[in-house]
């Protein structure tokens, strides 16, 4: 029989905080495609792939972060979990809670939120308030209300999010059989560009597990071989109306049509600066016009629908191709973070804004060939 995936814990298990007794609380995340995009690749003059994370049980990234919150969450005793989002965290928060039998609490902020993400959070059971505020004011009321109440905080400032989301590395290196030349990847609260950093770090070099239940009471730590024989140069990229890591300084009002990375002050904002300063990288900004751009990109040209955040990465490979920064020959890795189903309105718009009209044609086989442009 073919090996089943079994999720990012059990496949990485020696790579993270886990220990045999373990409780895992799993729906089968990662192991997500690693895509060739040719049209990327004849554009750059170079060997372009999209690791397509929309593909994960909720549609995104987060899963694989949250596999592990909610893993400590139970190991840890707690009853009820809560989270801050714009919409993919309370998506997985609470399928991740009701697979283990946890209450699960949501905080969104006012206005600007896609339907499909809120309508998981439903789905799944979560308590969804909705916060007269943007979600930097949401993630504080969450930090306040686990600090003061029995409730685990599953953000990505909970380091175990990072530990999970770190396996993303570890799968671009074992389907490459090394890490890339360039690493990509849109930049909102900023823990995946941390996490991925971490990943590869981890595997470019021996590595032994720190966390304490790693190995059994009494055994000795065992020295894992490095995997990568080098870590990739970190691009990432933020919406211009939500840069402040761009920018220096919060954004107080950040507006941008990515939802996803519509956050003004960035909970991981010094990990990613490290990100970038230590392999060498950088961290600028798309605009929403360059990010639908390459939403459609992805969508007609590849055959990768996204959500409009997940675009920002190829939207900032596109801009610095024109600007001549793109070096030819060079093998570039894109992490797309979110299904197209997620906020699936910006498909059915053309480029000028207008709607998307399906063409009338009459009952009549010859109708429909012409309009194919077949007779």
């Amino acid at each position: 029989m073919a090996h089943q995936w079994r999720g990012v814990i059990r496949e990485y298990s020696d790579r993270l905080p886990v220990s045999k007794s373990t409780r895992v609380v799993t729906l089968g995340e990662g192991g997500t495609p690693l895509i060739e995009a040719p049209a990327l690749s004849q554009l750059v003059d170079g060997e372009v792939w999209v690791k397509f994370e929309g593909m994960n049980p909720t549609g995104s990234f987060k899963d694989r972060g949250m596999t592990m919150a909610i893993t400590a969450a139970v190991e840890q005793g707690a009853k009820a979990v809560v989270c801050a989002s714009t919409g993919n965290t309370s998506a997985s928060a609470a399928a991740y809670a009701t697979q283990a039998g946890l209450t699960c609490a949501v905080l969104v902020p006012d206005g600007k939120i896609a339907m499909g993400k809120l309508s998981q959070a439903i789905a799944h059971g979560a308590t969804l308030l909705q916060v007269d505020g943007n979600f930097d004011n949401c993630l504080d009321v969450a930090r306040k209300l686990s600090e003061n109440y029995p409730v685990f905080l599953v953000n990505s400032v909970n380091p175990n999010r990072i530990e999970g989301q770190k396996t993303g590395a570890f799968e671009v290196v074992d389907a490459l059989g090394d890490a890339p030349d360039y690493h990509l990847l849109p930049v909102g609260n900023a823990g995946n560009i941390t996490a991925y950093w971490k990943g590869y770090q981890e595997y470019s070099q021996p590595y032994t597990n720190p966390h304490p239940g790693a190995v059994p009471a009494g055994s000795e730590p065992v020295e894992l071989p490095a995997v990568a024989t080098r870590t990739p140069t970190m691009w990432g990229f933020q919406a211009a109306g939500a840069a402040p890591i761009v920018l220096g300084h919060p954004v107080t009002e950040p507006d941008t049509i990515a939802t996803a990375i519509r956050i003004g002050n960035p909970a991981s904002w010094e990990q990613a600066e490290a990100a970038r300063d230590e392999s060498g990288g950088m961290i600028d900004s798309v605009t929403d016009e360059e990010i639908l751009a390459a939403h459609r990109w992805l969508s007609a040209r590849e055959g990768v629908f996204v959500e409009p955040a997940s675009a920002a990465g190829v939207a900032g490979l596109i801009k610095h191709h024109a600007l001549g920064n793109v070096p030819a020959g060079k093998r570039w890795v894109i992490t797309v973070t979110g299904h197209g189903l997620k906020d699936p309105q910006w498909a059915l718009r053309n480029a000028d804004g207008s709607d998307v009209e399906p063409q009338r044609v009459p009952f009549d086989v010859v109708a429909v060939a012409e309009a194919l442009g077949l007779a």
